[in-house]
């Protein structure tokens, strides 16, 4: 299945701002019950960085790391 342009970039864009979302701290799924609070953080850091990458690999932007050069005098 080809994905086109337009649609990976609103995901990327998407995933983009549930990252930032999720590291400063603003993504936290609460559940309350019987008088009980529990807070959960419903996506993987990890996880979410490799989507984006992935999304960005499939619009050609590779990595975004660049590999190592040799400085030339």
């Amino acid at each position: 299945m080809t994905t086109d342009a337009a649609t990976l970039e609103t995901r990327l864009t998407e995933a983009e701002d549930a990252l930032h979302r999720l590291l400063v701290g603003t993504t936290v799924t609460v559940v309350g019950y019987d008088g009980h609070r529990t807070e959960f953080a419903p996506s993987d850091e990890t996880r979410l960085r490799r989507y984006i990458a992935s999304l960005k690999r499939q619009l050609g932007r590779g990595s975004g790391r660049s590999g190592s050069r040799p400085v030339m005098f």
